[in-house]
């Protein structure tokens, strides 16, 4: 079976997700092709930041947003004993923001609700369980993709394909792209504790001697990122449920009573942590946004805002010549200058954090923050600001164009 559309992408993530709804207000007729039934998936990443809530506003959903269940941070802390901490980020702070805190939403919440919007334009089309097998290439140009789903193989031609696939994008590496990859030294495992009532509402991380973890609060759980050194997810796992358990009572000694709601290593989900870019986004006829163009460390909890930026550059630049079926190589190229100095600029301070926090935690040769910067924080808490701004907003941050805004408009009922 062979279809015809002007847009295709590859994955219904935030990008993709976000990029097709951008797309359809525009008039463009665009499909997407998410590969699993539903977008349930534990551990995405689920952190909404300032800019992206700002987004919301503009596209008129952010009522109905406000709506999913959610937890709010407005600050990120380091403890430095028992009884104080000291903020390494204050959202707070933020000013020239509508809403300065991170809202922590689970990702399927999210997703069905930029669907639920895409649904309402005529031109918007979602095709989940439907997986990319393939690229279509003419004269040498990407013209589409080959699928399977449960209806059967098919291919769909398109004046542009966008790849919104992840950091294992099968569009990219299809395409041969050159990415250019960072030196990580450690790899993370995610996993839930129950919450308690006292719990603080407030990002924790928690530091011993070749350990490291990070307590977000969520609702009605708590979401635990557990860091330790690459490579040893196997070692890891043969040692057990209960020496883990061990390992987190003695890091996280305030939760030793509810470690063991871990009944096995089946419930502690591995990320193979990465940091690197592609240098250049695009081929003809293809598009690399998101996860796909730059794989971002979970440090920071960036990787979801910096995928719908692109998504919101990507839209604002392509939709009159993809509408005008006028679309160059150069349309395409203009999307990564456009973003690809707030991308350097995050992995920059990411690739910091990593240098100088979790790499020598993991190695045993520090239990927290350097004491120059701990210093600093404490006798200036206004510098948590800093941290703030460039986790929180970034560099260049997007504004919806006015073709894709609406008014804010309530579920009904």
């Amino acid at each position: 079976m062979s279809e015809r559309t002007t847009c295709v992408i590859v994955g219904g993530g935030p990008a993709g997700m976000v990029l097709a709804l951008l797309l359809a207000r525009a008039g463009v007729e665009v499909t997407v092709l998410e590969k699993h039934a539903d977008f349930l998936r534990d551990f995405r990443g689920d952190t909404v930041h300032p800019s992206t809530l700002d987004l919301l506003e503009e596209l008129g959903l952010y009522e109905r947003f406000a709506e999913l269940p959610q937890s709010k941070l407005e600050q990120v802390s380091f403890p430095v004993d028992a009884d104080r901490a000291v903020t390494f980020a204050d959202f707070r702070r933020l000013r020239g923001v509508a809403h300065p805190h991170i809202a922590m939403v689970p990702q399927w919440d999210f997703l069905n609700l930029i669907a639920e919007a895409g649904n309402a334009e005529p031109t918007f089309t979602l095709r989940m369980d439907t997986e990319v097998t393939g690229l279509l290439r003419d004269s040498g140009r990407v013209s589409g993709v080959r699928y399977r789903s449960p209806e059967g193989d098919g291919e769909i031609r398109a004046d542009l394909t966008v790849a919104c696939d992840g950091r294992w994008s099968l569009a990219r590496r299809e395409t041969g792209l050159a990415v250019r990859d960072f030196p990580v030294a450690v790899d993370a495992w995610w996993f839930r504790l129950p919450r308690e009532p006292e719990d603080r509402v407030s990002l924790t991380p928690r530091a011993g001697r070749g350990r490291f973890a990070v307590v977000i609060p969520r609702e009605g759980y708590l979401q635990i990122a557990y860091l330790g050194p690459k490579g040893t997810d196997t070692e890891l796992r043969a040692r057990g449920i209960e020496a883990f358990r061990r390992d987190l009572a003695d890091l996280m000694p305030e939760m030793a009573d509810r470690v063991g709601s871990l009944r096995s290593m089946d419930e502690v989900k591995h990320l193979d942590v990465r940091i690197n870019r592609l240098r250049r986004w695009h081929v003809e006829g293809l598009l690399c946004i998101g996860d796909a163009a730059h794989a971002m460390s979970p440090m920071g909890g960036v990787g979801i805002n910096l995928a719908v930026q692109d998504a919101v550059a990507a839209a604002t630049l392509l939709a009159r010549p993809l509408g005008e079926r006028s679309l160059t190589p150069g349309d395409l190229a203009a999307v990564r200058r456009r973003r690809i100095v707030p991308t350097i600029a995050v992995q920059a301070l990411q690739r910091f954090m990593h240098r100088n926090l979790a790499d020598p935690m993991v190695r045993g040769e520090r239990t927290g923050p350097p004491r120059p910067v701990l210093a600093a924080l404490d006798h200036a808490p206004w510098l948590s600001f800093v941290p703030a701004y460039l986790i929180g907003k970034g560099l260049r941050p997007e504004h919806v164009p006015g073709f894709a805004r609406r008014p804010a408009v309530r579920r009904a009922g």
